[in-house]
């Protein structure tokens, strides 16, 4: 060993990774073919594995690293909190760098969103959202509508561990009042369906009385394969949960910080939400934290004589935990004191127009762009959008195919996305787009084109 938990070379950490080591969202029966990478460094905006070999990191390690890797204000933001403390108990206590953090979140989030409870990540930040919803209906006006315990999700959607696209599940408030209760989910069709909107507006109508909240992720739904929304879709949203009576909980996890061309999507489709859900880039990706949002019409609900039971009993150990609030307060710092909101758009601008040359490809059937975001959805054939057999792994084939030419990717299915940092030159994304445009000419038999 080199250093304490650091194996001496690349062989010795492939051999104790293939042993003892249990990746998540990985079919281990295909791991070693995929020779995973195995990283022990970064730079800028570049991954460097056990070999020396550098990648640039085209997926923001997992659409989290908004700067890239070892930015020198947020390094130095972690060190210097570790002079102070590196962490304390949030619960029924606080630690400073967590209390001035969400002071400087309630200012630059939408109008009415005036209370932040901390969590660890974007599952658990939509977790918060959901049981904050529910004990609410059950808590407001004396229970006046405690019969509002479903949830309206969208076809694909992925809100972490919490609510997938087919989820019944129970919640446990901690309190035995409500230990019977169960939400329920309805599922509306993607906003991309044909007819999306009639058919969420029906359902609107059908459950408004039982709704609790409606969840979306607002302009692109991540996880579900980058689905773009027709434009002004998240205001209908807001005015169709308004017409109901329901809770809108606006799940920003991977669009938050940034990556919709403004700080948030929600401040960008011009919706202020009832709850919103943010983490990845919080901490400009180094630690993790999350943090939920919400009113004070809701922080009311739960005020009341410890005895009468309407505390919100939830909470994690690393709660507010002062290291990733110093890095979280360095990232807002970068947003603050650089350009890096200003050029967003002319980056947004390059990627739209690089991505369009990939349409030469035969293999390439639909280009979905959503700020400096997009999914490629490679098809056997697009014009029937016929997809390749699942057992042919194309997507992930591509991806491979770029880790050879020097860029990190990982696919959703047959989608390719990218999700690069911000701060990515124009050099760098056109290296990117070369990559990408030659790796899917390789993978999927058309003659390679390099874009100009």
């Amino acid at each position: 060993m080199t250093k304490a938990g650091e194996a001496g070379g690349p062989a010795e950490l492939r051999e104790i990774d293939a042993r003892h080591v249990w990746h998540p969202f990985t079919p281990h029966s295909a791991y070693a073919d995929d020779d995973p990478l195995m990283v022990v460094a970064g730079e800028g905006h570049y991954l460097i594995d056990a070999d020396g070999r550098r990648y640039l990191d085209g997926v923001s390690s997992l659409w989290c690293n908004l700067f890239g890797h070892r930015r020198a204000e947020i390094d130095a933001a972690i060190r210097d909190q570790l002079d102070r403390i590196a962490h304390a108990t949030f619960l029924g206590n606080a630690t400073a760098p967590a209390v001035t953090l969400a002071k400087r979140l309630v200012d630059k989030a939408p109008a009415g969103l005036t209370r932040v409870f901390y969590s660890d990540n974007g599952s658990t930040a939509v977790e918060v959202a959901l049981k904050m919803a529910l004990q609410f209906w059950q808590q407001a006006d004396r229970g006046a509508q405690k019969q509002r315990t479903a949830f309206l999700t969208f076809s694909s959607a992925y809100h972490g561990d919490t609510i997938g696209s087919v989820s019944l599940g129970g919640i446990d408030l901690f309190h035995e009042r409500y230990r019977p209760l169960l939400f329920k989910t309805i599922q509306a069709p993607s906003p991309a369906a044909p007819g999306a909107l009639e058919a969420l507006e029906a359902l609107v109508e059908q459950h408004g009385p039982t709704l609790a909240a409606i969840v979306l992720e607002p302009g692109m739904q991540g996880a579900a394969g980058m689905v773009t929304q027709p434009a002004g879709f998240t205001r209908r949203v807001r005015k169709l949960a308004d017409r109901a009576g329901a809770l809108l909980i606006l799940d920003e996890v991977a669009v938050g910080f940034g990556r919709s061309g403004e700080l948030f999507a929600s401040n960008k489709e011009g919706v202020a939400p009832d709850f919103l859900c943010l983490a990845k880039g919080l901490t400009g990706g180094y630690l993790p934290m999350a943090a939920t949002l919400t009113t004070e019409r809701v922080f009311r609900a739960f005020l009341g004589h410890p005895s009468e039971g309407r505390t919100f009993f939830h909470g994690h150990t690393y709660t507010g935990n002062p290291l990733a609030a110093a890095a979280a307060h360095a990232t807002l710092d970068i947003f603050e004191k650089t350009d890096l909101l200003a050029e967003l758009p002319g980056k947004v601008a390059r990627l739209a127009e690089l991505l369009e040359e990939l349409r030469v490809l035969p293999a390439v059937g639909d280009i979905r762009q959503y700020g400096l975001a997009a999914g490629i959805e490679l098809y056997a054939d697009r014009d029937t959008k016929t997809s390749y057999p699942a057992i042919e792994r194309r997507g992930m084939k591509v991806c491979g195919a770029a880790r050879k030419r020097g860029v990190f990717l990982r696919p959703l299915g047959d989608v390719v996305v990218l999700m690069p940092p911000l701060t990515l030159s124009d050099d760098e994304i056109t290296m990117l787009l070369r990559v990408v445009h030659e790796s899917i000419a390789e993978v999927c038999g058309a003659p390679v084109t390099v874009p100009s």
